[in-house]
């Protein structure tokens, strides 16, 4: 079993392949054609804004600002080590995984993956701040604990939140890889934590497993949009530079809770749905295994899809990508690249 972590294979391309990465753009797309500054290390990445500057969060809760999606700029570290409630609750767990952000009650919410590489002893814990901006008078990061722990007998991995507010007002929180797909609790819209404790889980998404292996899916982010719940996941392998077989797909549903189709009926539930990100032919296309996708309405109207994907003209470094998200007749999301 597998995860999306910055394995130390990746992380020492990204090291050692950081300043080639900014030496040019990115050969497609009209923000990927022109995005520069500090892009590589970036994983598992959710993009925000907030009074006109563009955030980026990652994997090893790494922090990248912009004033334009285009140029952007490595921050200092928001935290220094984990909470050692989270270090205590998973050992051998070293940084935060795959965070995700959202603003209600007066407060940003940073739901954020605590694991082992191929383990779903896991936990999934938040950070709350007034604000984003350090200078701020009033910013500053408080640890609320933990919000759900996965442990070996679970069908479930507590990885990769994505939480998600919907048409009734209803908190929920997504997550999960591996270990029965993608999974779905109700949250307490005053505290962020589950709202019924012990409670299993709605399934989303999964995919079947062939004979001799499993079949991966991880990365949920919902959005909601004209009466539907689109469901974004990615398929198959992160983590192995040039050669992740990464991609994203996208079903959308009625109710939150699903099932979740993609435009030709297939069923997400059977590790189907519609392709929204996938690389070109290898002989062809540069950046390989784009996935894990977080989602942006900006406050201009326009959509963006943020995923990372891997350079292989920088030797495989997890680079920060941003495509633009046109929407069809049918109301469905396509990725202009």
């Amino acid at each position: 079993m597998i995860r999306r972590s910055l394995t130390a294979a990746v992380l020492a391309l990204a090291i050692a392949g950081g300043a080639s990465a900014q030496a040019g753009p990115a050969d497609t797309g009209p923000i990927n054609s022109v995005i520069t500054g500090d892009i590589v290390p970036t994983h598992d990445p959710v993009l925000v804004k907030e009074h006109g500057t563009y955030y980026v969060f990652g994997t090893g809760l790494s922090e990248k600002t912009s004033p334009d999606l285009a140029h952007w700029t490595q921050q200092p570290a928001p935290f220094a080590k984990l909470p050692d409630w989270a270090a205590q609750a998973v050992p051998g767990s070293k940084d935060m995984w795959a965070p995700d952000l959202s603003f209600w009650n007066g407060r940003w919410h940073l739901y954020y993956a605590v694991s082992t590489f191929g383990s779903n002893r896991s936990a999934i814990g938040l950070f709350t701040s007034p604000t984003l901006d350090p200078k701020a008078p009033d910013f500053g990061w408080r640890d609320e604990g933990l919000v759900v722990m996965s442990h070996h007998e679970d069908d479930y991995n507590a990885i990769d939140p994505n939480h998600v507010i919907d048409a009734q007002g209803r908190h929920w929180l997504s997550l999960g890889s591996f270990w029965g797909g993608i999974k779905l609790f109700e949250l307490d819209p005053r505290t962020g934590k589950l709202l019924h404790e012990g409670e299993k889980p709605v399934a989303l998404a999964r995919r079947l497993a062939p004979a001799g292996g499993p079949a991966p899916i991880e990365a949920p982010y919902i959005v909601p949009r004209g009466g539907h719940y689109y469901l974004f996941a990615s398929y198959d392998y992160c983590c192995k530079g040039v050669n992740s077989t990464y991609y994203t797909v996208v079903g959308r549903s009625k109710a939150i809770t699903g099932p979740y189709l993609g435009r030709d009926g297939s069923r997400m539930m059977d590790g189907q749905g519609t392709i929204i990100l996938r690389a070109d032919l290898e002989e062809q296309g540069r950046f390989r295994g784009p996935g894990h996708s977080g989602f942006l309405h900006d406050d201009d109207g326009k959509d963006y899809i943020v995923y990372h994907a891997y350079d292989k003209a920088n030797r495989g470094a997890p680079t920060l990508r941003i495509s633009p998200i046109e929407w069809d007749r049918e109301g469905w999301p396509v990725a202009v690249r």
